[in-house]
């Protein structure tokens, strides 16, 4: 009896319960619930079911809205702090103001979330990726040709004049350029 219940969906299981609490005297929800190890409401819900006119099989488990809700939209402020720490680290296309996209890896961006107290996944900034329109940047260029001294440092000199500039109210144009060799 065990062995065939914990092999029923949701919707069969509290059915299942329900007729074996109704082939049974006075006590028989109590020799369910603990025999089967479903809860009382479980049980009183399969009964309703049997008894209501409308027993359909349309292959829903759960009531619209059941279940538990993804993570991306049960967590307060997960968007924002999502698009702070993709905020100096956002491109785009010129030509197509929707294309947005990022250079830094999915485990950065983890980090950078974790640090301001929010643990997620890599499934769950896949899903900030598409909500918020970005696609992930693919390095294309396979040779270095070779590093600068203060590389990240140049970075955060220019994202530090775009905010003084965008604090004072002035425009910021940013420019992508290649070197030619």
């Amino acid at each position: 009896m065990i062995m065939f219940y914990d092999s029923l969906s949701e919707k069969d299981k509290r059915r299942y319960a329900a007729i074996e609490v109704l082939k049974l005297p006075y006590g028989g929800r109590s020799y369910i619930h603990n025999i089967l190890n479903c809860s009382y409401p479980t049980i009183d819900a399969g009964i309703t079911e049997l008894k209501s006119d409308k027993i359909s099989d349309s292959g829903v488990v759960r009531a619209p809205g059941g279940g538990r809700k993804p993570l991306v939209e049960s967590m307060p402020g997960i968007d924002d702090l999502f698009l702070k720490v993709l905020k100096d680290f956002t491109a785009g296309d010129p030509m197509d103001q929707k294309v947005k996209w990022t250079h830094l890896t999915y485990s950065e961006i983890i980090e950078a979330m974790s640090l301001e107290g929010i643990d997620n996944s890599k499934p769950i900034v896949k899903k900030l990726f598409k909500r918020h329109g970005y696609v992930k940047r693919k390095a294309f260029k396979n040779i270095k040709l070779g590093t600068a001294e203060n590389r990240n440092e140049q970075f955060e000199n220019i994202a530090e004049k775009k905010r003084m500039y965008e604090d004072a109210g002035n425009p910021v144009i940013s420019v992508d350029t290649k070197k030619k060799s």
